[in-house]
């Protein structure tokens, strides 16, 4: 029903990785010393040419990062689907076989009672509940909301039935669940180092929807207690958030005296105020060695480390914040603690 909704989350500017100081990126392979051309006789040489063209690569490299990360997403997507069709039907085929009917008379027997209009209550309430997002007054949505409803109705009934049938018929999968290398040795992180599952969160400061994620974050980690490590990893999308960068930043000087997450507590508190001076004032609050603080930031001391982030979380896909990876798992968005607890608790059972 996506033509009915407008989108809730901004679409991420790639452009705006690349904004502040360049990331950082891989040893040039060639000598570099290799001449490209000349004026009056004295050489240009390669490694003056990607000096001079340092931007430019730079987001070329990105982009082949995320290209690749995005392929590799799409095939497992297109193998999960067609490997899901197929179970469907040779499930469908089975049970109609094992009743002595068609397979059509089959889906019809036990889904034609969900195959129904919804009343105009069930629009009604499905409209004030989704107003804000939906486009149109509830007179001219009403016909496409109708089908929405009764798509997802007979949708759910569908999937409910297919799940009986395959623990009827044994089904087994196989596919394993498609994994990012996306952790890194060093990052800020809380729970153990043995924990059965590891969040990696790419996030920007700055970004309303990483402040209210943080807080499922924090709910997760309660909920599952040493059975979960949250590592946090930089991704400022400094095009449409000026103010990120310097945050990031100031939370790696903070953690630099090992307070990386009261100062993430406090620069989520208020994103409003992320200016240099303003974060310093943080770090009087912490009660950090400010001499130490305010020379790692002003000299942009972390800038290395977080174009690494930033190129890590576009070699694994992540074209927005935030994005989070269970034991390598994509989840995109702001997702709900049950999203979240849904992948978790299939990383635990894998594990027993």
């Amino acid at each position: 029903m996506t033509f009915l909704f407008r989108s809730l989350v901004p679409a991420a500017i790639f452009a705006g990785f690349l904004a502040g100081n360049p990331p950082v990126r891989a040893q040039d392979q060639s000598s570099g010393a290799k001449a490209l051309g000349s004026v009056d006789g004295v050489a240009i040489t390669e490694t003056q040419a990607r000096t001079a063209g340092t931007a430019d690569l730079d987001a070329l490299e990105m982009q082949k990062a995320k290209a690749k990360a995005e392929f590799a997403r799409s095939e497992h997507q297109i193998l999960e689907s067609a490997l899901s069709k197929l179970i469907e039907d040779k499930l469908l085929q089975a049970e109609a076989a094992k009743r002595g009917i068609s397979k059509e008379e089959l889906l019809d027997k036990e889904l034609q009672q969900y195959n129904q209009d919804p009343t105009a209550e069930e629009i009604d309430i499905f409209y004030e509940s989704n107003k804000d997002r939906i486009n149109g007054t509830k007179e001219e949505a009403a016909v496409q909301i109708g089908k929405y409803l009764k798509q997802r109705k007979y949708a759910a009934a569908k999937e409910s039935f297919l799940k009986q049938l395959e623990k009827d018929h044994k089904v087994v999968r196989l596919l394993e669940p498609l994994r990012f290398s996306a952790d890194a040795v060093g990052r800020p992180s809380r729970g153990p180092a043995s924990a059965p599952v590891t969040l990696v969160v790419f996030s920007d400061f700055q970004c309303p929807y990483c402040k209210k994620y943080s807080a499922t974050i924090t709910e997760a980690s309660k909920k599952y207690g040493a059975k979960v490590r949250v590592v946090f990893r930089q991704f400022p999308l400094t095009k449409i958030h000026p103010d990120a960068m310097k945050a990031s930043g100031a939370a790696l000087c903070a953690a630099d005296q090992n307070r990386f997450w009261e100062m993430h507590d406090l620069l989520f508190q208020d994103q409003n105020n992320l200016k240099t001076e303003a974060l310093k004032e943080r770090a009087k609050k912490l009660g950090l060695d400010l001499n130490a603080f305010d020379a790692c930031l002003d000299s942009s001391q972390h800038a290395a480390q977080i174009h690494e982030d930033i190129l890590a979380g576009a070699s694994a896909g992540a074209d927005g914040t935030p994005t989070t990876y269970i034991n390598g798992r994509y989840l995109n968005g702001a997702q709900p603690l049950d999203a979240l607890s849904e992948i978790i608790d299939e990383e635990l059972k894998a594990r027993h």
